[in-house]
């Protein structure tokens, strides 16, 4: 009796093998490299609409933005730099330090331009602050797991 309650659709579902992506050991998950690239897009596309939607000029707009680009490209450079010199891939000290050096700097022309803007309420600057914050941090981490599934995967 109870097998006639019983939904039809349930009983089909269970028969068919459940295909299972095996992931090697030593790479993220799907959830977490998911969870990477959705902090990416929230937090860069958060900074542009920000960006777009803002009351200041131009040319202000457009350092904050090559503040960003800058700033991305010189996090997973520092990012790839100091992996490579942990695992003993060799990375000429000038490589190594001007990574160190653009990230500082990109950090620093935020601070200053935020500072300095006159035009933006601290609401806006703490806005644009944690965007860039969470836009650098997630691109590390997109990084960080390219290069994660990358080694797995080669083990093979």
């Amino acid at each position: 009796m109870a097998e006639m309650n019983e939904n039809p659709m349930v009983l089909n579902d269970e028969k068919k093998p459940k295909i299972k992506m095996e992931r090697k050991e030593g790479e993220p998950t799907a959830a977490f490299k998911g969870a990477s690239w959705a902090a990416l897009t929230a937090g860069v596309s958060a900074y542009l609409i920000g960006l777009f939607n803002a009351g200041m000029e131009l040319n202000e707009k457009g350092y904050y933005f090559a503040v960003l680009v800058f700033g991305l490209y010189a996090a997973v450079s520092l990012q790839k730099a100091v992996r490579d010199k942990e695992e003993d891939i060799p990375v000429s000290g000038i490589y190594y330090g001007l990574s160190w050096f653009a990230v500082i700097v990109a950090i620093s022309l935020m601070a200053i331009g935020l500072y300095n803007a006159g035009s933006i309420i601290l609401s806006e600057k703490g806005f644009y602050a944690m965007s860039f914050v969470l836009s650098l941090f997630a691109a590390i981490t997109i990084q960080k797991n390219i290069r994660d599934t990358q080694v797995a995967r080669d083990r093979d």
